[in-house]
Formats: structure tokens, sequence, C-alpha cells
């Protein structure tokens, strides 16, 4: 795909949208649908590139799929899942594929190389190789990175403090202890996402849990069941900042998960003075869920401190655009997670001063001052493969006279394939660079 120009459009974004169904869950469940006895049926499925890598890779293990489009049927082969394999897994440029999976073939009497594309190559794999080695696994990493060899074992169950909260981290302790002798413990800083405790409890485990300490006794199957998903908040926030955005927008985005966990993005954006509500409150399968109703407001810069940046990790790039367009000043600090992801972020969100934004990076996060309603310059960005970056710099063409190119577009498919044409749907001019 050559590049994707968006611009300022000429009249208010408005509309109904249904965005992706949530990735972190879709990873989840797939993962373990295929440790539990019988069939689950996942509905609402995303056709992200992220979730498709978890559903080979538990084909790989010897669980079966029934792929009907947004619903699967995955048949799983219990805790014997896996067992006797001698497998490849290619986790392509998810790194909640690497990860959790890691944790997921630790205790099978088996081995398994788990690798990805360049970008995964980067990224660092020891944090989840370290507790699993406490429990008895043998991985290996490439000097920390990919690929990642893990050879199961008879596991041991561990009491793990993380240093820094990692929903990914977590969840892959948590499956191995599934497959360990005795009782399981985690515990983290700060709240991280909770849907693998939701998914075990909906699946049938018996989990202890409190505050910022997570207790799984090993030994447990889990049973079959059905996991509605609902829309993804991540990729929702980038679309619901373009409607803080524009003036005299309004959006509704229909359906998307409100789990306390990944919400912090919204509590950030309404401190900053953001009109979003939330209609058709309801629980399914142990999530909450919801309509976001969203309308154009004027915002104002904000702090966002350490403790807020698990629950809006992924939603950070497209809040600093929002702080661009604000008034006052945004400082972000505890970020230097950022620097992990599929790019480092923090050093892609840079190029918003080649947009006109005065600001400043650290190595934990970055101080901006925004425009206060004056449009950003024109200019093309460089996202770096990076889905998120993409969709960031896509929503701060919006507010710039000229517009903004995005080089690099179809990295989107990652998590949200159907981006521009949503965004263009709500009426925003999106077209060839």
């Amino acid at each position: 795909m050559r590049g994707v120009r968006v611009g300022i459009p000429d009249h208010p974004l408005r509309g109904d949208v249904t965005v992706p169904g949530d990735k972190s869950i879709g990873h989840r469940a797939l993962l373990l649908g295929a440790l539990a006895d019988g069939t689950s049926i996942m509905r609402g499925f995303s056709r992200g590139a992220d979730v498709l890598a978890t559903l080979e890779a538990v084909r790989r293990l010897g669980a079966r799929v029934a792929d009907e489009g947004d619903t699967l049927r995955v048949t799983g082969a219990g805790l014997e899942l896996g067992a006797g394999c001698d497998s490849a897994i290619d986790c392509a440029n998810s790194g909640t594929t690497m990860r959790i999976g890691m944790g997921l073939v630790a205790g099978v009497t088996g081995a398994c190389t788990l690798d990805g594309d360049a970008s995964l190559r980067r990224r660092p794999m020891e944090r989840v190789a370290e507790p699993l080695r406490a429990m008895g696994a043998r991985v290996t990493t490439s000097d920390g990175r990919p690929p990642v060899r893990v050879q199961g074992s008879q596991l041991t169950a561990v009491d793990w403090t993380l240093p820094v909260a990692s929903a990914q981290v977590k969840s892959a302790i948590l499956l191995a202890g599934l497959r360990a002798w005795g009782t399981t413990q985690v515990r983290e800083p700060f709240p991280s996402r909770d849907h693998t405790e939701r998914l075990l409890a909906h699946m049938g485990a018996a989990l202890a849990c409190r505050a910022g300490v997570v207790a799984l006794e090993g030994g447990q199957r889990l049973r079959a069941a059905e996991v509605p998903l609902p829309g993804d908040p991540s990729s929702a926030a980038f679309l619901a900042v373009a409607a803080l955005l524009v003036p005299g927008s309004e959006v509704r985005l229909r359906d998307v998960g409100v789990n306390p966990t990944r919400t912090g993005a919204l509590a950030i954006l309404r401190r900053m003075g953001a009109d979003i509500r939330v209609e058709r409150s309801r629980d399914e399968a142990g999530e909450p869920r919801g309509d976001l109703v969203v309308r154009a407001t004027r915002l104002h810069g904000t702090v966002i401190e350490p403790e807020e940046v698990p629950a809006a990790i992924d939603e950070l790039p497209v809040l600093m655009v929002a702080a661009a367009c604000a008034s006052g000043e945004t400082r972000l600090s505890g970020a230097a997670e950022l620097r992990l992801k599929e790019s480092d972020r923090l050093a892609a969100l840079e190029q918003l001063a080649a947009l006109g934004v005065p600001m400043t990076t650290r190595p934990d996060g970055l101080t901006l001052q925004g425009l206060d309603g004056r449009p950003l310059a024109a200019g093309r960005v460089d996202a770096a493969g990076d889905h998120r970056i993409a969709m960031a710099f896509a929503v701060a063409g919006l507010r710039a006279a000229g517009g903004v190119e995005i080089a690099d577009p179809e990295c989107v498919a990652v998590s949200f394939p159907s981006f521009f044409e949503q965004l263009a749907a709500l009426g925003a001019p999106v077209g060839g660079g």
C-alpha cells in the first residue's frame, strides 16, 4: 500500500462504529481454549495479524480450530496440549503470542522454538524466561531476545514478584502454573490488565485475587466455554480521540470492553476534559462492556503518573496526540516500556516536533506543550512498522493544515485492519499520499 494522507475534515465526524474484537482477550481465549477440555466458542474474533499468529500457534501445539470468520471453535487438548512435540512456532510480530506462549509450553514434555519477524527479534524475553526457569523449565534466548527455545518439564510452583507490572509476564507465569506442582503466586507493583484471571475463572479454574497478588493451584483442568469478545478498547481509543479533536463531532463506538484494567486511557482523557459516556453497560463472560459515546471537547494538558501507565500503555501514543492539540503542558513519566514495543514509541513520538509541537523526551517519558487548538503542521511520518504509531499520527492529521502522510499504513493490519476505512466512514478525508 502506498502512503495514506489524513487531513482536516470539512465537517464534524459522525456515525456508529464497531471496532475489532478485543485483541488481548482473543489471544488469551485461544491459549486457554487450547488448554481446556472440550470445544470453546469465541465470537467477535479479530482478524488482526497478531491474534492470527496465536491461532496458528495453538494449532501447531495440537488444538483443533474451526475458523468461521469472526467465530472460532477451539477444541482443546487439555493439560496434555503439546506433549511430546518438537515444534517451531512463528509468532510473526506478536509479543503477546511469544511471551504468553512461553508459559503455555513450559510445562509440557516436549520442546518448542518460538521466533518472529525482525521487529519481534529486538524485543526482550528474559523477563518471561527468568520466572519460567525458576519453575524448572529450560529456556534459552539469543542475548535475551528471540528466538526462544523452551524445553518443557515438570514444573514447581513459584512465588514471583514482577519488577514492572506486565500482564503478559503475569499471564505466562499463570499458564505455566496450571501445570506446576503447588500454588503459583504472582505479585505486581501496579495493577495490569486482568483478562487472563477473568478467563481462567470463566473456564472453571479456582484462583485467589487480592490487591497486587494472584494465586493459582496447579493441576486444575479447564472446561470449554463460550467467550463473546467485546470490541477492543485500545483500538476504540484512536477513533475516540479523533472524535474529540474535530469540532462538533459525535461518535458512538459500539460494544467496547470497559474492563477497569483497560480504561486508564478513558480516565486520563476525562481528566483532560473529554466528554465520553458509557451507555448500555453489561457483563458477558466476566468482562464488562458497553457503548462509548464521544463528543468533541476542548482538552487541557495533564500529568500522567507512572502508576497510570500499565492501564493505558497501548493508548499512550494517541493520548500524546490529544495532548498536542490541547491547551497547556502534558508530562508523561514511568513509561520506559514504550521503548520496548513494536518500535521505540517514545522515539517515534518525537515526530510530533516536526508537526510543530514543542516537546522533549526522556528515557521514561516526555513533556510537550499543547497547541491549544492551533493546527499542527503538515508532515510525513515513518511509523516504523508500528500499528499504534501509524494510527496515532493518522489522528494527528485531522488537526494538521495540509494533513499528515503515513508512509507505511499497512502495519495497522496488526490490530485494526479496517482502521482507515472506519475513519473515512466517519467523515475524515483519507486518501493516497
